[in-house]
C-alpha cells in the first residue's frame, strides 16, 4: 500500500513537473467576432524542459473544445489541420494557427469558451490550455440586395444575397456577407474596413452583379471596394474629400464609378500601387 501510494505521488509529481516545464496558452485577437467571420486562435507552446520536443507527427497532436456559456458542448464539423511535424527546442516558443469558424458550429449568437490540448507522445502526456472566452455577436443589418449569378448558357441564374451589416468589436467595422437567397448558407464574410458612425455606406450592383461599395472612414476620407458574387475583394482604393464629397456615379455604359472628391493611392489599395524601378528615381502608380 505504501508503495502503491510513493508511485502514485511520484507520478503526481512528474505530471505537475511537466506542467510547469512546458506551458501552453490559448490566444485569440479580439473577444467578439461576427457570425461566420474567421476566428483565428493561436496556441502558444513554450518548452522549458531543457531537451527539444518533437510535436505535430499525428493528426490529433493538437485539439480544441468549444463549450457554450451555458457548458454545452459545440459540435465539430471537421478536424482542423493540424498535421505538421516540427521540433521545439528548449527555451523556445511555437505558435500554431486553426482558425475555428470552418471546423465548429458556431452559428448562434452568444458565449464560448476554447479549450486546447497538445498531446507529448514522447512523456504519454496531454497538456490543456486554460479556457479563454469570446462572443459571437449578430451585428446591425444595413442594407440587403437579392442578384442573379450566372449559372451556364442554358441553366437558370443562381441566386445570391447581399447584405452589409456593421459591428462594434475592436471599432466600428463594415461587413459584407455573401449568401443563398435563403440565408442559410454564407458563402463569405468580409471585413470590408473601419466605419464612422454617422456615415451610411453607397452600394450599388453593376450589369455583372458586383456590388460597389463607398463609405466614409473618416473626417474626410472614403473608401471604395468591389465585391465579386463570390465574395472576392476585387478593387479597393481610397478618395478624400476636396471640394466635393466622393459619390457613386453609374455611366450611360452601366459602369460604376467614384465620382467628386480626389483619389489617394494607399499601400492597401486593390489592385496594388506598381513602383517603377528604382533606378530612375521616379515612381509610377497605376490608376
Amino acid at each position: 500500500m505504501q508503495s502503491f501510494l510513493f508511485s502514485l505521488g511520484v507520478l503526481l509529481l512528474t505530471i505537475v513537473s511537466i506542467g510547469a516545464q512546458v506551458t501552453v496558452e490559448v490566444v485569440l485577437e479580439q473577444e467578439q467576432y461576427l457570425r461566420d467571420e474567421a476566428i483565428p486562435v493561436k496556441v502558444r507552446i513554450t518548452n522549458r524542459s531543457g531537451k527539444p520536443l518533437k510535436l505535430g507527427r499525428e493528426a490529433d497532436w493538437l485539439s480544441f473544445s468549444i463549450e457554450t456559456g451555458e457548458g454545452h458542448s459545440v459540435a465539430r464539423l471537421s478536424d482542423a489541420p493540424v498535421k505538421d511535424e516540427f521540433t521545439l527546442a528548449s527555451s523556445m516558443v511555437a505558435t500554431r494557427r486553426v482558425d475555428l469558424t470552418p471546423h465548429y458550429d458556431l452559428s448562434l449568437p452568444g458565449e464560448y469558451s476554447v479549450t486546447a490540448t497538445v498531446k507529448i507522445p514522447e512523456w504519454n502526456q496531454e497538456l490543456p490550455t486554460k479556457p479563454k472566452r469570446f462572443e459571437v455577436v449578430r451585428g446591425t443589418r444595413l442594407w440587403e440586395q437579392t442578384i442573379g449569378v450566372p449559372a451556364g448558357d442554358t441553366a437558370a441564374p443562381e441566386i445570391r444575397r447581399y447584405i452589409l451589416q456593421q459591428a462594434h468589436l475592436k471599432r466600428l467595422t463594415l461587413y459584407a456577407r455573401v449568401t443563398d437567397e435563403s440565408e442559410n448558407v454564407t458563402y463569405r464574410l468580409l471585413p470590408v474596413g473601419p466605419l464612422v458612425s454617422f456615415s451610411r455606406p453607397e452600394p450599388q450592383v453593376d450589369k455583372e452583379s458586383n456590388l460597389h461599395l463607398l463609405f466614409q472612414t473618416g473626417a474626410r476620407s472614403f473608401s471604395y471596394s468591389v465585391i465579386t458574387p463570390k465574395g472576392e475583394l476585387v478593387s479597393r482604393q481610397t478618395h478624400d474629400y476636396t471640394r466635393t464629397r466622393p459619390v457613386l456615379r453609374s455611366g450611360d455604359d452601366g459602369r460604376i464609378y467614384v465620382a467628386g472628391g480626389q483619389r489617394r493611392f494607399a499601400t492597401d489599395d486593390l489592385p496594388p500601387p506598381v513602383t517603377a524601378s528604382p533606378t530612375n528615381n521616379v515612381s509610377a502608380i497605376t490608376p
